[in-house]
């Protein structure tokens, strides 16, 4: 993996209201459990993306899904589990960084 600052950057996303992403490719999985799980207590949200550039790749999500399992995450904190009214409403009322 890469040399970041994790927890920086979870403390970056929860103060600009970026979400996360758990990449479900199996070449990819960046976001491993104990990053997803050290996100999540700091409060950023994240979502779990299939990274697909075809349809058959959707099938990916599962491990992007265990990911998020072995985090403990709960779907209160995976934006793309919330009904839809609810992505809309938080889109609207989330507070931007200024600029």
């Amino acid at each position: 993996g890469a040399d970041i600052d994790w927890p920086r950057v979870y403390v970056a996303a929860t103060e600009t209201a970026t979400v996360l992403e758990i990449n479900s490719d199996p070449a990819r999985l960046d976001m491993d459990d104990i990053h997803a799980r050290e996100a999540a207590r700091v409060g950023a949200l994240l979502s779990i993306d299939s990274d697909a550039h075809h349809p058959d790749g959707l099938a990916t999500v599962r491990y992007g899904i265990g990911v998020a399992r072995r985090a403990w995450l709960e779907p209160r904190q995976v934006v793309n589990t919330w009904p839809l009214e609810d992505v809309l409403a938080w889109l609207r009322e989330r507070k931007l960084p200024a600029r």
